[in-house]
């Protein structure tokens, strides 16, 4: 049977990965854009007859779900979508193929750090004791996960910020898993593939963010960095959010974050049936929020190259 055949299994996952989109608080299964009948004809392309239905069954397997979940991803779908999702998967091939490291990243929703409820249920003989109220005034902190996780091997990195989250905390948190453990993972690392939102710390319009890439890792490192941003709307295709930001939230569901190092230990504890690992670094720094960075000033100072293809979403930060 299809469901007891791995390697068919992971032929079918394979195919679905630049067509799955997830849900980051783990709330619900994955979703996808690629039809059942046009997965059966992708599969008999690599020597695979199976039919519509069975297809449909093996993603049932997979953890897909078959309801219609359009509205649930966005409101309105940018012009421009479908051409990005494959200017993405050209990349994400191009990189596959010269082994360097692509890596997925967002930051995970910020949570208050004490004896406050978190949401879910989790087995315990006794109900956990916590406050009646979320007051911020009451926290030890706030914190902002800032995940890199890694396509080719399924691991992943989160920095916790405990200060603002800013397109330089993004790039610093980057930078720790490149010194940490990327360059004991890759041999060799020229180039760097980042899929990100359009959004964020991390988004196309941050100029800081282009700033910071350039004069704290490409110049310092001599690395080469790709970066291809989602469309507005399409954050859960980023891979980041269903491989592993979901299996975060379900691990601590119902757990009160009394300490960073409660919520580190339950971020490293995170695991998947496929192999999914992660790496916790604390990130006290202190941030300043609302700096602004003059676009031209920024453009004349690093080195950046556009795609061709909607180059807005699409650019290099080159070394040299």
């Amino acid at each position: 049977m299809i469901k007891k055949n791995k390697k068919i299994l992971k032929l079918i996952e394979d195919i679905m990965e630049p067509e799955t989109a997830g849900d980051p608080m783990g709330k619900s299964l994955n979703w996808t854009r690629k039809s059942t009948y046009s997965l059966s004809e992708t599969l008999k392309t690599n020597g695979v007859s199976i039919s519509p239905n069975t297809a449909g069954n093996a993603l049932k397997t997979l953890g897909y779900s078959l309801r219609s979940n359009r509205k649930s991803i966005s409101t309105t779908q940018h012009p421009d979508r479908d051409q990005q999702f494959r200017h993405i998967g050209s990349k994400v091939k191009e990189f596959e193929d010269m082994g360097q490291p692509i890596i997925s990243v967002d930051t995970k929703k910020k949570e208050m750090i004490g004896n406050f409820k978190n949401k879910g249920r989790k087995y315990d003989k006794e109900p956990e004791k916590t406050m009646d109220h979320d007051f911020l005034s009451h926290a030890i902190g706030k914190i902002a996960p800032y995940g890199i996780y890694e396509k080719l091997t399924n691991k992943g990195t989160v920095v916790i910020g405990t200060s603002s989250e800013t397109p330089e905390f993004a790039v610093d948190a980057i930078e720790t898993w490149l010194t940490g453990i990327a360059y004991k993972r890759y041999h060799r690392i020229k180039k760097l593939l980042i899929l990100c939102d359009s959004g964020g710390s991390n988004g196309y319009r941050k100029h800081g963010w282009k700033y910071f890439l350039y004069t704290k890792l490409s110049s310092i490192y001599g690395i080469d960095i790709q970066v291809c941003h989602y469309p507005s709307g399409s954050s859960k295709w980023n891979p980041i959010e269903h491989k592993m930001f979901s299996f975060i939230s379900k691990n601590w569901e119902g757990v009160p974050l009394r300490s960073y190092e409660v919520a580190m230990n339950y971020i490293e504890s995170t695991t998947t049936s496929t192999g999914l690992a992660i790496q916790a670094f604390l990130n006290e720094k202190e941030y300043q929020s609302g700096r602004n960075f003059n676009k031209s000033e920024v453009e004349n100072t690093i080195k950046i190259r556009r795609d061709e293809i909607l180059p807005q979403w699409n650019y290099s930060i080159l070394s040299s």
